[in-house]
């Protein structure tokens, strides 16, 4: 069997629907995870619904690892054989050291050709960039042209998300600015966005119903009028307020791809369960 131009390598935090990773013949690197005394490899071990149990079940605060420099050796030497050369694309260097070990990886493989992109977000915001350079590599393009497609993709995809509670975020140490949004008012829901790389603060509103129509019209004001809007809802063990939010952006966006993901594990331990929120990307 002919090798393929370009094999296309992601880490587990954007959590690309199953359907989606086997038609563009994706490699997913498990992110780990840390309950207690168990480490368990995203996705692999340990599904969404069974960590949240565990969540509740647990004293213990969940923790996270990026997966290491021999675990990215050890898919890119896989793939030599496979492909010409290989993309990884990873969650934001501003968030994981993932980045790092990709990078470290590739240095010690100097007869391999691949390529590290940096995504600067979190989630389906990096599926959304992952898939645009699935498409280009399955029309052909070269490593070079594919890797510029997920660069380019990076201005053109956005997430905003309500949590119940910045607790995760905090102890976490992922917040950033939103450390200025802290506060114990009764039912106050966060509104976070991924800027630079980072989490941000953006918004308090009151009420889970008001939280939704929130992210819903500041979606809005980024896909309105572009060409091509793709949408995701994301959640972390709440199905019903993404389906909502889904529902209702489709309606108002009429998009040409509309999709569910749920939240991973190693994002979930930091994001909290009840975190919902969209996702888009459009051609500018």
């Amino acid at each position: 069997m002919a090798k393929s131009n370009v094999a296309i390598v992601v880490d587990s935090t954007a959590y690309i629907p199953p359907d989606l990773v086997e038609k563009y013949d994706l490699t997913v690197i498990p992110q780990i995870l840390i309950l207690g005394e168990e480490e368990y490899r995203d996705d692999v071990d340990i599904r969404p619904g069974e960590f949240y149990l565990k969540m509740q079940q647990s004293s213990d605060f969940p923790k996270t690892s990026q997966a290491t420099i021999q675990d990215f050796k050890d898919v890119f030497e896989g793939l030599k054989d496979k492909a010409e050369s290989i993309l990884a694309i990873v969650i934001s260097g501003e968030l994981s050291g993932t980045l790092n070990s990709a990078t470290q990886a590739k240095a010690a493989l100097p007869d391999l050709n691949i390529e590290i992109v940096d995504s600067r977000t979190i989630a389906m915001a990096l599926g959304f960039i992952v898939l645009a350079a699935a498409r280009a590599a399955e029309n052909g393009k070269s490593l070079e042209e594919v890797a510029q497609v997920a660069r380019d993709t990076i201005g053109k995809v956005g997430l905003i998300f309500a949590v119940n509670t910045l607790e995760f975020l905090h102890r976490g140490g992922r917040i950033g600015g939103a450390r200025r949004f802290l506060g114990t008012a009764l039912n106050i829901k966060s509104i976070l966005h991924v800027e630079e790389g980072k989490v941000k603060a953006l918004d308090q509103v009151r009420t889970r119903k008001k939280s939704l129509n929130f992210v819903l019209d500041e979606v809005a004001k980024h896909v309105e009028g572009h060409k091509n809007v793709r949408i995701a809802s994301l959640h972390a063990a709440s199905p019903d307020d993404a389906q909502f939010l889904l529902e209702a952006a489709s309606e108002r966006f009429n998009p040409i791809q509309a999709l569910t993901s749920e939240i991973s594990p190693v994002v979930g331990a930091h994001a909290g369960p009840g975190t919902v929120g969209l996702i888009w990307s459009v051609d500018i």
